[in-house]
């Protein structure tokens, strides 16, 4: 097939994946859902949800792609995070970024109108936007690439897995950033356990054990909204706890290993070494035991400690062997009388946060459908999720209960001057989970 050939076919397939969406063709566009448009050239046209680090991070990655991609959208809900990001891209894509002032969205509902003008979205907001932003870019048949953890609560997890559905449907190539699943090392090795070269898996752990994160203390002025997002990490609406939205990624593992997502999940956590008021609500450590239907058990764990030794990593044992695997790209098989079965080589391996850009946008260019990420995601997304209730209520969670539960985090009203639903006490202290009290479901 030749460029021009290839260039159509690629025209056709950004057009139909609109159409299915429910629209209609108006000389040659496609619109659905409130006006999707589909490029009819060469372009890729994307929009960026969500300016902070992460949202410019996945633009840069997009945009390094080597498709003809051009970024024509972006939308974020504070003025100053969009201006910081336009820069770095403008700056670094000179010819790739085309977002004059009046295709720059600000506000809670800018993420509808900077949809509307891609064919691909990034949606890089605080997770506890996820839902509703995924669902629209679904709604109006648009190829995606979103962040994990794809919800903070049950209804999140039940509105994504939704149009999960709606967008395999639709023939949407959706791939979610958890990026061990595009790293090399991790792919070869557990595509050698999943052919059996350990047997079955009977037991485990996955690991993040760190210092911690940024924190962005109150300032003067702002109201109780502002506070909470601007400092996100540490509100469950927004970013559901750090083995959440950073534990995930080993949690994930855990699945992917067993092939499998846990019956139920119990455990302990508390809030030990991070305490003071600016950590908000969540808590600083967490130790789970998620158990397969199969009557496996992996064990979970994740810290927020200053001055102790860190691990990130994950280690399973099989019938016939073990396995340890790392993000440093490391992928050692071995049987149990020390032989080695499989040793990853670390040479050359890819970026994998550029890699899941590279798939996607090439599966896109060639108008194919392959990726359909946002299920298995959403699913390790409550395993996560189901941890944080088993050890914030010291009861054991079980997943079929769970999925049903109405205990949305989300607040009735979003707006500067609206309340969320945790608020301080008079000192700036909010509510801490206590396990024996505090329900969950």
């Amino acid at each position: 097939m030749n460029n021009e050939e290839l260039r159509d076919k690629r025209r056709e397939f950004l057009k139909a994946t609109a159409l299915v969406a429910g629209g209609v063709m108006l000389n040659g566009v496609a619109f659905a859902g409130g006006g999707a448009h589909s490029s009819v050239d060469d372009t890729i046209k994307i929009a960026l949800i969500g300016c902070g680090d992460r949202g410019t991070g996945a633009a840069v990655q997009a945009l390094s792609t080597k498709q003809n991609l051009k970024l024509v959208a972006m939308a974020d809900a504070f003025q100053d995070r969009l201006d910081a990001s336009y820069k770095i891209l403008s700056d670094k894509f000179k010819d790739k970024v085309d977002v004059p002032q009046d295709r720059r969205f600000i506000g809670f509902d800018a993420y509808k109108k900077a949809i509307a003008l891609a064919d691909v979205v990034l949606l890089v907001t605080p997770p506890g936007f996820r839902p509703m932003h995924f669902e629209e870019a679904v709604n109006q048949g648009k190829h995606i690439f979103m962040e994990k953890p794809v919800a903070v609560d049950s209804p999140g997890i039940r509105r994504v897995l939704a149009a999960a559905e709606q967008a395999k449907q639709k023939k949407l190539n959706v791939v979610v950033g958890l990026q061990r699943r595009y790293q090399k090392n991790y792919r070869e090795t557990i595509k050698r356990i999943q052919d059996g070269a350990i047997g079955d898996i009977t037991g485990g752990q996955v690991y993040w054990n760190s210092g911690g994160v940024w924190v962005r203390p109150r300032q003067a002025g702002q109201t109780e909204m502002e506070y909470q997002m601007r400092n996100w990490y540490y509100f469950n609406w927004l970013c559901g706890d750090h083995i959440v939205e950073q534990h995930v990624h080993n949690i994930d593992i855990a699945n992917w290993v067993k092939n499998a997502y846990p019956v139920s999940v119990q455990g302990t956590g508390s809030r030990a070494w991070r305490r003071d008021k600016e950590y908000g609500e969540i808590y600083d450590n967490h130790s789970l035991e998620l158990t397969y239907a199969d009557g496996s058990i992996i064990h979970s764990q994740c810290r927020h400690f200053e001055g102790i030794s860190n691990r990130v990593d994950e280690s399973f044992s099989g019938t016939k062997g073990k396995v340890y695997l790392s993000a440093d790209n490391s992928g050692e098989l071995t049987d149990y009388k020390g032989q080695k079965i499989y040793s990853h080589d670390k040479k050359g391996n890819a970026n994998p946060y550029q890699t899941e850009h590279d798939e996607l946008f090439d599966a896109i260019a060639k108008s194919e459908f392959k990726f359909w990420d946002a299920e298995r995601v959403a699913k390790s997304t409550f395993t996560s999720i189901i941890g944080r209730y088993a050890t914030y209520s010291g009861e054991t969670i079980k997943w079929d209960e769970a999925l049903k539960a109405d205990n949305s985090l989300f607040p009735d009203k979003l707006a500067w001057d609206a309340k969320p639903k945790l608020l301080p006490d008079a000192d700036g202290f909010y509510p801490i989970p206590t396990p024996g009290k505090t329900k969950v479901i």
